[in-house]
């Protein structure tokens, strides 16, 4: 008799996995909504980063003063279909920096041409590329210059031929 009530029990049944699924979405989604709060700024925001920024006024045209680099025409390795780089830019800095600046500009040539004929080949032509070759070359302009004398670097012409 033992042995036909044991078969005749139906078996336990499993535990649903829907209160785990739901814990594990809310998760997510909670956390998605901190990171975000936090990296918009409304939790643990840079205030005195935001007041310096409405402080200091935007420089307007007349603020501004820009010096030409002369054309660099940088020649490429052998595994590329093109041959050559031709390069000119134009440094953004302020009335009182201009004379520094273009007294520093043998200087930043050098480091503008030692930058552009270090890169692979695949550096350059990659569409994207441009973006942050801009902010590289800008960043070593601006360890030649000093702080606070170049404020951006205009790339007039970046032609490969």
């Amino acid at each position: 008799m033992s042995e036909t009530e044991e078969e005749t029990e139906t078996p336990p049944k499993k535990a649903s996995k829907m209160p785990l699924i739901l814990g594990l979405v809310m998760a997510l989604t909670g956390a998605g909504g901190g990171f975000y709060a936090t990296w918009s700024g409304m939790i643990l925001g840079d205030d005195a980063h935001h007041d310096a920024a409405e402080a200091t006024p935007k420089a307007s045209s007349a603020d501004v003063a820009y010096v030409a680099i002369d054309p660099l025409v940088i020649s490429l390795r052998p595994p590329s279909q093109n041959q050559h780089l031709k390069f000119r830019a134009q440094l953004e800095t302020t009335p009182d920096s201009q004379a520094e600046v273009e007294k520093l500009l043998p200087r930043v040539m050098d480091v503008l041409n030692s930058y552009l004929r270090a890169l692979e080949v695949a550096d350059i032509e990659d569409p994207s590329a441009l973006t942050r070759l801009r902010a590289q070359m800008l960043r070593r302009v601006q360890v030649v210059t000093g702080a606070g004398h170049v404020n951006d670097l205009l790339i007039m012409e970046f032609v490969l031929n």
